[in-house]
C-alpha cells in the first residue's frame, strides 16, 4: 500500500467567514476524531479482512473513535456476490467486530448479506463497543450500464444510531444522488452522515462525486464522511472506485480528503458547526 495520510483540517480547510463560525464557548465539546480507510478490496475475503483489521488498529492508534471503510469491503464488485454474502454473524463480520472491540472503536464496513430470491443485500455493518446496527442500501446502481438490481435487493429503511455523543446516519454510494434521503436524516437529528462507496470511474464521475458529496452535506446540514474504494483501473461497467474519500462540513466545505491512492484519512470534526449551520440556515425546520 502506498502511504497516503491525506489532508486534514489544519492544512486544507477553507476559512469560513465570521458569520458562519459557531459561537465560541469555553466549555465547547471536544472535536470528534474519525478515520476513513480508503483501500482496494479484492476478491479474497480473508485478505480483505486482514487489511481491515490492520487499518482499524492504525486508526485507533491515531486517536480515531469511528473508522469508515468503503462499500464492498468484504469483496469487490465483480465477485460472485451470492458466494461472498454472509449473515451479520458470519466470519468476515465477526472478524470486523472483534477488531473494532479490541481497538475500542466503531467500525463501518460494506458487506453483502443474504436476501430472498437468490439476491443479496448491499449492507453496511456498523459495530463497536455497545453498538450493533446495519443498513441495507436503498437506491441501487442501475445506471451507466450497470444493473445492481439483478443481484442485489434494495433496503427500505433509513438508519441512524446514537453514539459518540451524537447521532450518526448512514447511506451508501448511489444514495448520494437522492437528496431527500439526506434531508430526512438531518431532520431525524443526524449530525454526521457516513457514506461508504465504490464509485464507478468514467467521464465526469470525479466532478459528480465532488458536487454530490458537498451538496448532500448541505442537504443534511451535517458532516458527511464519504469513503470510497481507492482508484482501480476500470473493468467494463463494474464500479470499482476512484478514491477521493473526503469529509465535508455542513456548509459544504471539504475539511479533509485523500487523492486516488489507498490511504487512511484522520479528521477532527467540530459538531458545534452543525448547530451553527442549522441556526443560521433553518432549512430542516421547513
Amino acid at each position: 500500500m502506498i502511504e497516503n495520510k491525506g489532508v486534514t483540517d489544519d492544512d486544507a480547510m477553507t476559512t469560513a467567514s465570521d458569520s458562519d463560525r459557531p459561537d465560541s464557548h469555553a466549555d465547547a465539546p471536544r472535536p470528534l476524531r474519525i478515520a476513513l480507510a480508503q483501500l482496494t478490496s479484492g476478491p479474497d475475503v480473508d485478505e480483505n479482512l486482514a487489511a481491515v483489521t490492520a487499518l482499524i488498529a492504525e486508526a485507533a492508534e491515531r486517536g480515531a473513535r469511528l473508522v469508515v471503510f468503503p462499500e464492498a469491503t468484504v469483496a469487490c464488485f465483480g465477485s460472485r456476490l451470492s458466494e461472498v454474502a454472509e449473515p451479520l454473524d458470519g466470519p468476515f463480520a465477526c472478524g470486523v467486530r472483534a477488531a473494532a472491540a479490541s481497538a475500542g472503536v466503531i467500525a463501518v464496513a460494506g458487506i453483502f448479506t443474504p436476501a430472498g430470491g437468490g439476491r443479496v443485500h448491499n449492507t453496511l455493518l456498523i459495530t463497536g463497543p455497545g453498538i450493533e446496527a446495519s443498513y441495507h442500501k436503498i437506491h441501487l446502481y442501475d445506471a451507466f450500464g450497470s444493473k445492481e438490481s439483478e443481484t442485489v435487493s434494495p433496503g427500505a429503511s433509513l438508519v441512524s444510531i446514537d453514539a459518540l455523543g451524537t447521532r450518526i446516519g448512514f447511506a451508501t454510494c448511489y444514495d448520494l444522488r437522492f437528496a431527500d434521503q439526506f434531508t430526512d436524516l438531518g431532520r431525524r437529528g443526524a449530525r454526521l452522515v457516513v457514506v461508504p462507496a465504490s464509485w464507478g470511474d468514467g467521464p465526469g464521475k470525479d466532478q459528480q462525486w465532488d458536487v454530490l458529496t458537498r451538496a448532500r452535506a448541505m442537504d443534511a446540514q451535517a458532516y458527511l464522511a464519504a469513503c470510497d474504494q481507492a482508484w482501480t483501473p476500470p473493468q467494463g461497467v463494474r464500479p470499482l472506485g476512484i478514491g477521493l474519500s473526503r469529509v465535508a462540513d455542513p456548509f459544504g466545505t471539504i475539511v479533509g480528503q485523500l487523492d486516488e491512492r489507498a490511504g487512511l484519512l484522520v479528521v477532527d470534526i467540530d459538531l458545534a458547526r452543525v448547530d451553527a449551520a442549522r441556526r443560521q440556515l433553518p432549512i430542516l425546520a421547513g
